[in-house]
């Protein structure tokens, strides 16, 4: 076999292994959200309004790198649990703000342990976490972080 053959074996495939490894990643959080009643993408959307709240529908799905269509849903489901709200803006009222409630505030709390439960799941320390992270950010759009 030559070298240009070695290229298109799926196990040389860096698109293959980032498929892969989201998968598993989603896989590692599942039973560390379980008990705060998130699933990954939900969670994803508390860390957000974790770090801004309110903020719009549009603002959230972009910092998630969603549709606003495809964080709708998400942003229901969160506020049927009663951990967020959603209200027509006062300025706009095209505008769908979306806050925090005093439960969802409250989770923050219990979910400050779920960083360490992933790190120890996959058995790295912060700084081969954020290696990895910051190795990953070609490939998700963003420049890397300090």
């Amino acid at each position: 076999m030559t070298d240009a053959d070695d290229l298109l074996k799926l196990e040389n495939q860096l698109c293959f292994a980032l498929v892969t490894a989201a998968r598993n990643v989603v896989a590692i959080y599942r039973p560390i959200l379980e008990p705060l009643g998130l699933t990954h993408p939900q969670y994803l959307v508390m860390l957000a309004l974790w770090e801004r709240s309110p903020r719009s529908l549009n603002d959230l799905a972009m910092d998630l790198a969603l549709d606003p269509a495809t964080a709708s849903p998400l942003v229901k489901r969160l506020e049927k649990d009663g951990l967020i709200m959603r209200e027509r803006s006062s300025e706009d009222e095209r505008r769908l703000d979306i806050s925090l409630t005093s439960v969802g505030q409250d989770l923050r709390r219990r979910a400050l342990d779920v960083p360490r439960q992933v790190m120890a799941a996959v058995q790295m320390d912060i700084q081969q976490v954020t290696a990895l992270r910051d190795g990953l950010s070609p490939f998700a759009g963003s420049a890397p972080r300090s």
